[in-house]
């Protein structure tokens, strides 16, 4: 009967909506608790999801800076070498780069260790510079490291000169790495802080005309026979990291333990 009622009019469509407000409840009420289920379920794998994803963009994020300090380190290792090479090529002699090892700075030694030895030709009494001046000389080898007494270093001497009027005179070590002493000028000597000390030559060491430090003062001593006149060295001495050691004479030194091999045989063959 209800089936024929509704085929023939819309007789029916307002109890229909009547039963459909008073069922819609009982409806909501049976679907809760799995709607409640899926939404927690899908709310906790989004979250896990997203810590997922953020602990590996932290993990992304560390190794971009890393990435970041070490191109930066690159970058200022590459202008140092730069500077390195354009130096070698004013000196006009033959250079050999080195990379600093290890480093004493004891109150009354300042020794660096570097990572060429005689297997590669080096020798005591060496000059050692960086990319701004004199770094000291090398005092002892190994196969493969020396040991270079800095020019900071109380044991150590240097003759040098004034680059303005050629004044010569000897710069000795105070032990602080930024000080070097000048003992030996008397109150009228003709300097004065700014000028510019150069290597003088004299010694058999070091050759002329390499930079050496900048006077900072020069104090009058009326009591004493010489003035007290300080300076601090143009080398980086508590920075740089690559250092050349020079050679002074024309003679080209192998460079490589194999080299070294091949050069004794061509002496062999030629005796």
């Amino acid at each position: 009967m209800f089936l024929a009622a509704e085929h023939r009019g819309d007789s029916l469509n307002n109890i229909r909506s009547a039963l459909s407000v008073l069922v819609y409840p009982i409806q909501v009420a049976v679907s809760f608790p799995a709607d409640t289920v899926e939404y927690f379920h899908t709310t906790a794998f989004t979250n896990s999801q997203l810590k997922a994803e953020n602990e590996r963009l932290k993990v992304e994020q560390l190794e971009n800076k890393t990435k970041l300090l070490k191109l930066e380190s690159l970058e200022k290792e590459n202008i140092r070498l730069r500077a390195l090479l354009e130096n070698s090529f004013k000196l006009g002699a033959q250079v050999l780069n080195a990379e600093l090892l290890a480093v004493n700075l004891a109150p009354y030694e300042h020794i660096v260790v570097v990572n060429k030895g005689n297997r590669f030709g080096v020798n005591s009494h060496q000059p050692v510079l960086d990319g701004h001046g004199i770094v000291g000389q090398v005092v002892r080898t190994l196969p493969f490291s020396s040991e270079i007494m800095l020019i900071t270093d109380p044991n150590h001497a240097i003759p040098v000169q004034v680059n303005r009027n050629g004044l010569r005179t000897i710069a000795i070590g105070s032990g602080r790495i930024n000080r070097l002493n000048l003992p030996f000028l008397p109150n009228n000597a003709d300097i004065k802080p700014g000028d510019l000390l150069v290597s003088s030559g004299l010694g058999g060491t070091f050759p002329q005309g390499y930079p050496v430090a900048v006077v900072d003062e020069f104090i009058v001593q009326p009591n004493k026979p010489f003035a007290d006149i300080k300076a601090t060295p143009k080398a980086k001495l508590d920075r740089s990291r690559e250092l050349l050691i020079v050679w002074s004479n024309e003679t080209p030194v192998p460079l490589t333990e194999v080299d070294m091999g091949a050069q004794t045989e061509i002496n062999d063959a030629e005796q």
